[in-house]
């Protein structure tokens, strides 16, 4: 089992996102919870990827056409940390 942990900021962000956002990223956590961020990559909806430049050491992985869950993975700790869920900028 892996450890999710939020930033402070997670619950008051999730009030103001849309039920379908709220909902998909709860089903991000419980994946990622049960078998790792790893797991995320066999569905191709969340879309999974490394990010670069000041964010190389994190990954994305979307919630809705706009909306993607910016994490970073501890590996010595078995851990993920929940960044951000933010509005994706085109």
């Amino acid at each position: 089992m892996w450890v999710i942990k939020e930033h402070r900021d997670i619950k008051k962000i999730c009030r103001k996102l849309p039920d379908a956002v709220v909902k998909k990223y709860e089903l991000w956590k419980n994946i990622v919870h049960r078998h790792g961020p790893e797991k995320l990559r066999d569905f191709p909806g969340f879309h999974d990827e490394k990010l670069r430049g000041k964010r190389k050491d994190q990954r994305s992985s979307r919630l809705s056409q706009q909306y993607r869950v910016i994490y970073s993975v501890e590996r010595q700790y078995v851990t993920v940390f929940v960044l951000e869920i933010t509005p994706h900028q085109y």
